[in-house]
């Protein structure tokens, strides 16, 4: 009788662990919140492009589609670090090598921002701004709000670091690194959307 009901116990607790998203409840919140938004701006976006797919076609061939592919890289070498680090802390408790593939994601990151103010020198340089077009103001407004998001992002995977380097997290104690990591994999999830949509689609 006792075993069976540790083996129900154990069972229950297997189906929680699984049941229960990563991270604090909070955190989901808010990225549905993200996602909702940036959805509203996609939706504005394809609008605006079905009534005047001539214009987005030929500014798009301006667009550098090979940098804007070189940031989808760096985004999911990011997103590949961070998901090392929180399987480092909660499968193998070991913070030392969290903080190594936090770093990693870190390094990407900021590889990212720095190949897109290149893109954007080039395009202030060429006098294009959210006034010239359509689809400049589109392209402008949405790669900015997501260069935020990713800055955001950024401040987030430093302040895990440090917390790793000290030993803060554990099998047991991994909320807020499973919550750093979700928005971080959201912030990779939008570009994934954003980059075909923006660069590639003609």
């Amino acid at each position: 009788m006792d075993a069976t009901a540790s083996q129900l116990t154990q069972t229950h607790e297997h189906d929680e662990q699984f049941q229960t998203p990563p991270g604090d409840l909070a955190i989901w919140f808010f990225i549905l919140a993200e996602l909702l938004a940036f959805a509203v701006f996609f939706s504005a976006y394809a609008f605006a492009r079905a009534n005047d797919v001539a214009l987005f076609n030929e500014m798009q061939q301006e667009v550098d589609r090979n940098l804007g592919a070189l940031n989808t890289v760096f985004l999911i070498t990011a997103s590949w670090c961070v998901a090392r680090a929180v399987h480092a802390v909660t499968r193998l408790g070991q913070n030392r090598i969290a903080s190594h593939w936090l770093l990693g994601g870190i390094f990407c990151g900021a590889g990212f921002l720095v190949v897109k103010m290149f893109e954007y020198s080039a395009k202030f340089g060429a006098g294009i701004s959210l006034s010239t077009n359509t689809f400049w103001m589109f392209y402008l407004s949405l790669t900015f709000f997501h260069f935020m998001h990713v800055i955001l992002g950024m401040v987030i995977l430093c302040v895990l670091w440090v917390q790793t380097r000290k030993g803060g997290y554990g099998p047991k104690n991994a909320n807020g690194l499973e919550s750093g990591a979700a928005y971080w994999h959201m912030v990779d999830l939008v570009w994934i959307v954003l980059f075909p949509l923006v660069y590639v689609m003609r």
